[in-house]
């Protein structure tokens, strides 16, 4: 295990590859939703709206996983765990606007007029790998 992405696996960070985020619920139980992410090269980014459960997850409970499967061979994936370092409502809208044209190759076509959009940087922590 390592705290940084093997070069063997950083093909994943350009793939159109799904990520399942797990956080966890008020309770200590898990929760886990498919995202779109993107990286920066240190960190990971999502990004999703403000109040929703993951929303709510992260901001008390910073502490998430991440598994990231090959669309291209479903046995080779990695997962991450790490922090939530930091949440932020800048420059939110075109980043998923920026995750619609790599995931769907088109702006985000969702935008809500009461809905506000947030990035959340996760500092990864170990990484494992298989495959």
């Amino acid at each position: 295990m390592t705290n940084k992405i093997p070069d063997n696996f950083k093909d994943l960070l350009n793939k159109k590859a799904f990520a399942d985020l797990a956080t966890v619920m008020p309770d200590g139980t898990p929760q886990v939703t498919p995202v779109w992410f993107d990286s920066d090269g240190d960190q990971l980014r999502i990004n999703s709206a403000k109040g929703r459960q993951k929303d709510r997850n992260m901001r008390a409970r910073p502490a998430v996983a991440l598994a990231i499967i090959d669309p291209d061979n479903p046995y080779r994936y990695m997962q991450l765990r790490g922090t939530v370092s930091e949440i932020t409502e800048e420059a939110a809208d075109s980043h998923i606007d920026e995750l619609a044209q790599t995931y769907l190759g088109t702006d985000y076509h969702k935008h809500e007029d009461d809905e506000t959009r947030v990035i959340y940087n996760i500092q990864i922590t170990p990484v494992s790998t298989l495959g």
